[in-house]
């Protein structure tokens, strides 16, 4: 093994599912990671190992063995390279290096985590919006008659508004800021606030959503336990209330998610429901579960329209973190929505791969 090489953004950009990150999560990615080499003969990882690392081959060949045979060969900067190689866990073959190959080893948690924050949304807000005339008065009764609240159990809402913090702000205060780690999930009682996104082209923030009374803000963060992907600053004076993630996981997306094991998912969508696969399309092209429907978790809010209320979907990822981000905004707009519990990457379901 030689020594490590650093790894370019355009390095990543060019492997799946890495290809529709943003520009900013790339470079912070390339810092954490390094391209490696490995010497003919050997084994990059072998068959039935729970090494939890998600590999690409950047250059040389790799030979993929189940068994006592070989299945295929891949050669770095190949199409068949840009995919990860033998994603799922335990590793279902045994890949080895036929000469001298640079490969690219990530820690699966990390990149899940990373992808996960890179797609949660434009900005965090449940849409849980006021009816046009209503007055400040009135938060209490929009986040009640919210479909997500009339899941909650009645014990846990009255433990929900019993633990819930309020506290003042002024104009301009910061509330939560891009990048920072979730600590709490917020609703407005009276004043406004604005979300907005930094990007690489504008560090001033893109502008994204003004909120007022009975909106609330911040959930995404604490379900996919990522960071912040918005900031949230104070347009006037107001009173905030905010519920600590430990209480938000215990009370509300506790209740409001329904994890399912393989055998109870088959038995959903042989009652006529759906798989709803919510990676990235070049990972679902990849690998696949059988008849599923691929709606990216950065698109969910924007293609509700398309999902039917009546029909139950088991909603899925590689590992489940996504799943849950993705059910919860289901589940507060009404629908039937399961998360596939440890996701496809340990699935025995039939899945298709690209051919």
């Amino acid at each position: 093994m030689s020594d490590e090489k650093p790894v370019t953004p355009e390095l990543l950009k060019s492997l799946t599912p890495l290809e529709g990150m943003k520009k900013d999560n790339l470079a912070a990615l390339a810092r954490k990671v390094a391209l490696r080499t490995l010497s003919p003969g050997r084994l990059l990882f072998k068959e039935g190992e729970r090494d939890k690392r998600t590999v690409w081959v950047v250059s040389g060949t790799v030979e993929i063995r189940e068994g006592d045979k070989v299945v295929g060969m891949i050669r770095g900067g190949s199409a068949d390279a840009r995919n990860p190689l033998c994603h799922q866990q335990p590793r279902r073959a045994s890949a080895r290096a036929l000469d001298e190959i640079e490969y690219l080893s990530i820690d699966s948690e990390l990149l899940d985590v990373m992808i996960t924050w890179d797609q949660t949304g434009s900005y965090e807000v449940s849409d849980l919006r006021r009816a046009e005339g209503e007055s400040d008065d009135d938060w209490m009764t929009t986040l009640l008659s919210s479909s997500s609240f009339q899941r909650i159990p009645p014990s846990n809402i009255q433990a929900i508004f019993m633990r819930m913090q309020r506290q003042a702000y002024r104009a301009g205060e910061v509330v939560i800021k891009q990048g920072d780690e979730g600590d709490f999930f917020y609703a407005i009682v009276n004043g406004k606030v604005v979300v907005t996104r930094e990007t690489p082209l504008n560090k001033d923030g893109i502008r994204l959503a003004e909120l007022g009374p009975g909106d609330s803000f911040g959930e995404e963060a604490l379900i996919a336990e990522a960071k912040r992907n918005a900031t949230v600053r104070m347009l006037t004076d107001g009173v905030l209330v905010r519920l600590g993630k430990n209480d938000f996981r215990e009370l509300m997306n506790d209740p409001l998610l329904h994890y399912v094991d393989e055998a109870q998912a088959k038995e959903i969508v042989a009652r006529g429901g759906k798989w709803l696969d919510v990676r990235l399309p070049s990972e679902f092209q990849n690998l696949r579960i059988e008849d599923s429907l691929n709606v990216p978790l950065y698109f969910i809010r924007l293609k509700l329209g398309t999902l039917q209320k009546n029909t139950p979907y088991v909603v899925c990822c590689d590992t489940g973190r996504r799943s849950a981000a993705a059910a919860f905004i289901l589940v507060e707009k009404g629908f039937d929505a399961y998360v596939l519990k440890g996701g496809i990457a340990q699935a025995q379901v039939p899945l298709r791969r690209s051919a």
